[in-house]
Order: structure tokens, then sequence, then C-alpha cells
């Protein structure tokens, strides 16, 4: 990982904030499965309770409707948002103040909220699916477990903006958030998924 005789390390991320609306992007070489070229949205980050995530390009093959037998019918994408609590269902939407107990992660991008008022909202057609992505289950760090694996260079640090949750396609999200940062990270984007191919 070569860049202006530089090699990347966690020395580029350490000085980055890891909180809340953060997005983290595995290294482009990292062996576990769960997490290779994901994007992951940091939901929350504390000293106390660790950090718990979303991934945000893993689609897969099921309609609400097939979780859940009594949610109003709804087109709306299914993600796989991590190996932890995948009996949980979660979502990012960008409905702000319509749902209750929504957290802000940034710009027109909240997390959760009152479930019941989705659904209702949802019988009222007052939900596009472009309002709205749904997980099953999340990712989960112990207290001190990311920072570990940052200093491991497991993870790249950027804010996240809605732009990428809802609008970026799913298939190219990890490389074109990482090209988007420019420099060092630009250059990582073309890096093969094979390490032998580089």
């Amino acid at each position: 990982m070569v860049y202006d005789n530089k090699i990347w390390s966690y020395d580029f991320e350490k000085s980055k904030e890891l909180k809340g609306g953060q997005l983290l992007l595995s290294e482009p070489f990292m062996p576990d499965e769960n997490f290779r070229r994901t994007v992951v949205l940091v939901c929350e980050h504390t000293p106390d309770n660790g950090t718990v995530g979303l991934i945000i390009n893993k689609p897969i093959n099921l309609r609400l409707n097939d979780i859940m037998e009594d949610f109003p019918a709804f087109k709306g994408k299914v993600f796989l948002g991590g190996p932890v609590g995948t009996d949980t269902l979660q979502f990012l939407h960008s409905l702000g103040n319509l749902v209750e107990g929504s957290v802000k992660l940034a710009e027109n991008l909240y997390w959760g909220g009152n479930f019941e008022q989705i659904k209702m909202l949802m019988q009222e057609e007052k939900i596009k699916p472009n309002d709205i992505r749904f997980y099953l289950g999340y990712s989960g760090w112990t207290v001190g477990q990311l920072d570990s694996e940052l200093k491991e260079n497991s993870w790249i640090i950027t804010p996240a903006t809605h732009q990428q949750i809802f609008e970026t396609p799913i298939e190219v999200l990890w490389r074109e958030v990482m090209r988007k940062m420019g420099g060092i990270y630009n250059t990582m984007a073309g890096y093969p998924e094979n390490p032998a191919l580089n």
C-alpha cells in the first residue's frame, strides 16, 4: 500500500474522531469474510458500551414481509447489518422528526426510532422505498475492541452522508467512498480483492 513513499497505516486514521455518523471501510485485503469490502455505518460509539454499527452494502434476498408477517406491504430493500443479533431488525431513514426517538447521525440520516410509527407511516403511504433501509442484525464491538482493530490497520474512517447510503449503488459503494476520499485512499480503491493479483 505505497503512496508518496508512505505506507497506509493507523497513522492515517488515529487523528480522526470515531463516533456515530462515521463510516468504517474495511482495509482492501481484510481476511474476515463477514467484513470483506464492507462499509459500516457507526451508529453509536461510547467508552463505556463499545460500538454498534450497520453494514450498509450487503443486501440480502428477502423482503420485509418475508421477515415480519404483520408488516405493511413494502418494496424497500433489506440488508445484512452484521453478524450480531440477526433476529433483530434495525433501520436507517431520512424521516427526521416524523419518527419519535430516532437518532440523527448526519444531515438527513437517522437511526432507529418508534417502530409502530414507521408501520403507520407505511400504511399511510408516507414513506417511499428510498426513504428507509432495513437491516437484519448489526455489527458490535466491545469496549476497546474496535480501537484495537484500528491499530491493526483493519479500518478506514470517514464521515457518512445521506447520499452514500440512499443513492450510491451498493455494488460500488466501498470503491466510490474510498475514491472520493482522494490521495492514498483513491489508490487503494483500485486494489483487487485478491492480494496475489496486486
